[in-house]
């Protein structure tokens, strides 16, 4: 299948503002992208790209004074498979961890593994450890908040939405990866485009997604707390330890974010 995937977004800035975009199609679908995701500006401003610590593809512009409209537009070629199911995928002992996966069991901005282990300990001890022990997770987690555009807020944790029981889905990301991290499973927060194909009627407005990704059996392997179900047409834009390390934007000065659009949707034929 073909997914058109794309975003439009219009600020007003009253002063000259830097600004970071994480946005497009992350490089391990880079053999999958049929029509690029490039990011554009209007009115048009020089774009300076990077690496980050995550290996993310970063954008940076200088917005001018004004109406500034960033958008991208793009086609992404998709098996239209499920996420993929591994119930034998094992859990390492910490030891046995690749070095690089380590990062992923430490606490971070969003994910309190300090607040959360005694808790996490009490609910996941017995069990099994592995893929059955990340979904028993994913299930506790997906009962246990409550979704609502309405919950968001910037600055919620994992342990605050365990506290409080209901948030958006980076909220429920952020929980599943605190609770892994606890229970010494290397987890990471990953945000892209995850469409509706697939399920009933009628279908929300767009928007940018949360998930996450557990290493187990070797390699990493999605989860979604949030639906709680394998999806069809998940494209990832970025991963990091939390949010805090992918947000869409960051800006460096005042500004009014004036509309957001975001699509994900099936080419027909």
């Amino acid at each position: 299948m073909k997914i058109n995937v794309g975003f439009e977004m219009l600020y007003d800035f009253p002063q000259p503002t830097p600004m970071i975009m994480v946005l497009g199609t992350h490089f391990s679908r880079a053999s999958d992208v049929i029509v690029p995701d490039f990011l554009t500006t209007e009115p048009s401003v020089p774009i300076t790209a990077y690496r980050d610590l995550f290996g993310n593809w970063c954008s940076r512009i200088v917005a001018p004074v004004g109406r500034m409209r960033l958008a991208a537009d793009g086609c992404v070629r998709d098996s239209g498979l499920p996420d993929p199911v591994s119930p034998s995928a094992g859990q390492h002992a910490v030891e046995d961890l690749p070095p690089d996966t380590l990062v992923y069991l430490l606490g971070s901005r969003y994910c309190e593994t300090d607040r959360l282990t005694d808790i996490a300990w009490n609910l996941f001890q017995d069990t099994p450890p592995g893929w059955a022990r990340v979904h028993a997770i994913c299930e506790f987690v997906h009962r246990h908040i409550s979704f609502g555009y309405e919950h968001a807020r910037s600055t919620k944790t994992a342990f605050e939405a365990y506290r409080e029981g209901r948030g958006v889905c980076r909220d429920y990301a952020h929980l599943a990866i605190a609770f892994c991290r606890c229970m010494n499973i290397p987890a990471r927060y990953c945000t892209g485009y995850l469409g509706d194909m697939g399920t009933p009627k009628p279908w929300a407005a767009g928007d940018f997604a949360g998930w996450f990704e557990a290493y187990l059996g070797g390699r990493w392997h999605t989860f979604d707390p949030r639906n709680f179900v394998p999806r069809i047409g998940r494209v990832l834009i970025a991963h990091g330890r939390d949010a805090a390390d992918v947000p869409i934007t960051q800006t460096f000065g005042p500004n009014s974010l004036i509309s957001f659009r975001v699509w994900t949707d099936e080419v027909a034929g």
